[in-house]
């Protein structure tokens, strides 16, 4: 009861200050690279709703090209801090672990000079955590602590290189310095306890949002003209283009897939990193005898994505790994159904043959049997659009701030 009161007066009158740490991707970046995605519009939408809220946040990342303004106001009470480390963005994510303490004391001296006074800090990613446990201790206010993705649990898949021993220890150890860990699902919950001992007590599971304002359907012949797009049906891919992804998996699926015409498949995302992953994509479909089923969009602005979800008949998750699955609800929340592995948080979002399909795993031949049963299906499109509308209610941003903020309630109550 003490702790519920507390919150209430935490929430409803106390201007929360806080400090949110981004060390190796900037809120601003663009979506769909090697180093950007559901974590970055993670840091970016949920600062905002604080901000409207009164609560001011500063969020801290490294310097990077091309150059921003070492400070830049992103909204209401909410500013993005560029800090200078000597690091280069370049640099393998495992090589910016050296500039941690340089970036913990530009955090600090930034606070310093500017005779700020945080009441909690809010980690992304293990290297912030480190960053986060360093001025943890310095300010002596708690530190909840967001991983996004685990190293342990990449390597325990065994598709994309092995993350490095550096990263498993670093993430062991914020796990047991922070105050409070945010897991999106309760199957990140059950890996931070299988693989770094985390305390169950010390875990508060809130999923990701989507943003309701933009995420909203558009009529489907007024996005494909938009895209110069004709009346073939549409397979969409959003995200990284990187082996964990499985897109290799929905090339071999489309051969599979039934119905007169061959479907297209439109891919949204990567960078310059991700080329050389792009042309062994590009050799495949080749191979397969669908390279004119097949377009590498590349990155595309975030307001431009419900363009491409409501042009779309079905958005595809391959993944072997998702830590959540962001794509999920911005493409549920624009009307278009969802078929996806059993990843992340699919479970929760998906309800079978309502507003997508969970596929048994990425084999081409269950990816490809689960889109055709949605491709093949009669139905009221509009009320079907408005389920999958009205599902994603719940994962809105004000409803995921309104959990956030009673979870530092609780910890400034302690």
């Amino acid at each position: 009861m003490l702790i519920e009161l507390c919150g209430i007066d935490y929430a409803m009158t106390k201007r929360l200050k806080i400090a949110m740490i981004s060390v190796h991707s900037c809120p601003l970046g663009m979506l769909g690279g090697r180093d950007t995605g559901g974590m970055n519009v993670y840091i970016q939408e949920l600062a905002r709703e604080l901000g409207r809220r009164e609560h001011a946040v500063d969020i801290y990342t490294m310097v990077h090209q091309p150059q921003h303004e070492p400070l830049i106001n992103l909204g209401r009470n909410v500013r993005l801090v560029h800090l200078e480390t000597g690091g280069d963005e370049e640099m393998p994510k495992v090589a910016i672990y050296a500039y941690i303490q340089r970036f913990a004391c530009g955090v600090e001296n930034f606070r310093k000079s500017n005779d700020l006074h945080y009441d909690l800090i809010h980690s992304h990613y293990w290297l912030s955590g480190l960053v986060g446990k360093q001025l943890q201790a310095w300010w002596y206010v708690p530190h909840v602590a967001m991983f996004h993705t685990l190293g342990a649990v990449k390597n325990s898949i065994g598709i994309s290189e092995d993350e490095p021993e550096l990263r498993i220890e670093s993430e062991r150890e914020v796990v047991g310095g922070c105050d409070c860990i945010i897991a999106s699902t309760a199957r990140e919950r059950e890996e931070l306890i299988k693989y770094y001992g985390a305390s169950p007590d010390k875990i508060t599971i809130i999923p990701c949002g989507v943003n309701l304002d933009l995420f909203k359907p558009i009529d489907k012949g007024i996005a494909r003209k938009e895209l110069g797009l004709d009346h073939q049906k549409v397979i969409l891919f959003v995200g990284r283009i990187e082996p964990l992804k499985g897109l290799g998996q929905l090339l071999g699926a489309l051969n599979y897939i039934e119905g007169e015409k061959p479907p297209v498949l439109m891919i949204v995302g990567g960078d310059e990193h991700s080329q050389g992953q792009v042309r062994v994509l590009q050799r495949m479909a080749k191979d397969l005898h669908i390279e004119d089923q097949v377009t590498f969009v590349g990155s595309v602005a975030q307001e431009k994505l419900p363009l491409f979800y409501s042009a779309a008949d079905i958005c595809a998750i391959p993944s072997y790994y998702e830590s959540f699955g962001m794509v999920a609800l911005e493409s549920l929340a624009c009307g278009t159904p969802i078929v996806a592995t059993n990843v992340g948080g699919m479970r929760s979002i998906i309800r079978h043959g309502e507003i997508g399909r969970i596929a048994r795993d990425n084999s081409p031949h269950n990816l490809a049997s689960e889109i055709s049963g949605l491709l093949c299906q009669r139905e009221d499109k509009d009320q079907r659009v408005k389920t999958r509308r009205d599902r994603m209610t719940e994962f809105g941003w004000a409803t995921i701030a309104d959990r956030i903020l009673r979870e530092y309630d609780r910890l400034l109550c302690n």
